[in-house]
């Protein structure tokens, strides 16, 4: 007898973001440090595609770059959301694809929105709802910037940058992102930070130079007071790789409203009020040791609408 079956597959796009401004204040008992960062998601997005198969739970990117064991946090969100589901042992029986468009090592929290759209997608493919407060419970155990990509938009990040507070959107700006040839990890960037602040002894570092000749937009400088401007890693990260603060000064030159490093780095972005000004920008800095991006800035209900969960279901087959 021939019946037909469809299988369920779930799609779901992750956005990136930037930092627009990024303190760094005291180091924790945990080993995190405080933090006061103001988060921007961007249209710039990964696309994932989660499908039902039987058998291990496995991975597969466009990106060779991207690792596709557990050490991925898409791999340690399914996981922890089969815990959370009352399945015992290792998570099974789904196979994700990733286009990866958001670059590794960048600042762009590429990771972090893969893991947020992996608990969407997998809670629709089980169907397992999910409270506010259990959500913001499983990322907040996977990364300390995983829980901004459950709201996008605007927000001011404190403590890790985990709590959050939801900001008015940010005035729609283009977005002309430089990535240099290196990456830069987390650990290494808050590491050289405790490093340099040891050497000078100050518990601060001092406001970067680069930080403080930009000219901000307007519905930046209000949100925050003039010092809170700037990324306190960039300084640390710029005295061992100078291509980000030429980068970042190359942007300014080109009429950047703002420029800087995002979060950890590599990336460097720069903010501008056309796509042509942004474009002309980014084709300037384009080279072998270079590449750029162009996209824009992404408001909270833009935001929602993009990254909502959709069940696919392909053309039957047939099954003997």
């Amino acid at each position: 007898m021939v019946r037909r079956a469809r299988s369920r597959m779930v799609r779901v796009r992750a956005p990136a973001k930037i930092n627009l401004t990024l303190r760094v204040l005291d180091r924790r008992a945990d080993g995190y440090h405080d933090l006061r960062t103001v988060f921007q998601t961007l249209a710039l997005h990964d696309t994932l595609r989660f499908e039902h198969r039987s058998g291990p739970f496995t991975l597969e990117s466009d990106d060779p770059a991207c690792p596709i064991d557990p050490t991925n946090l898409v791999w340690q969100a399914a996981q922890a959301l089969w815990k959370a589901s009352g399945r015992r042992g290792i998570v099974r029986d789904v196979h994700v694809r990733i286009v990866k468009r958001i670059p590794a090592q960048a600042g762009l929290g590429g990771g972090s929105s893969d893991a947020v759209a992996t608990l969407r997608a997998l809670a629709l493919l089980w169907r397992r709802e999910l409270s506010p407060e259990h959500l913001l419970a499983l990322a907040g155990a996977l990364g300390a910037d995983v829980p901004f990509f459950l709201a996008g938009g605007t927000a001011l990040g404190v403590g890790r940058g985990d709590i959050l507070f939801r900001l008015a959107d940010l005035s729609p700006m283009w977005v002309a992102l430089a990535l240099p040839a290196f990456g830069v990890s987390t650990k290494d960037a808050y590491g050289w930070l405790d490093e340099d602040r040891a050497a000078h002894g100050s518990g601060r570092a001092s406001r970067s130079r680069s930080s403080r000749r930009h000219r901000h937009p307007g519905a930046l400088v209000n949100l925050l007071p003039p010092d809170e401007h700037g990324n306190d890693l960039e300084r640390p990260v710029r005295a061992r790789h100078p291509a980000v603060g030429r980068l970042v000064g190359a942007l300014v030159k080109r009429g950047a409203a703002n420029a800087a490093m995002s979060g950890s780095g590599s990336a460097v972005f720069g903010l501008f009020p056309t796509e042509r000004a942004a474009r002309a920008a980014a084709r300037a800095l384009q080279g072998p040791a270079c590449r750029t991006f162009v996209t824009r800035t992404l408001a909270r209900r833009r935001f929602e609408q993009l990254t909502a969960a959709s069940l696919d279901l392909p053309a039957s087959r047939s099954i003997v």
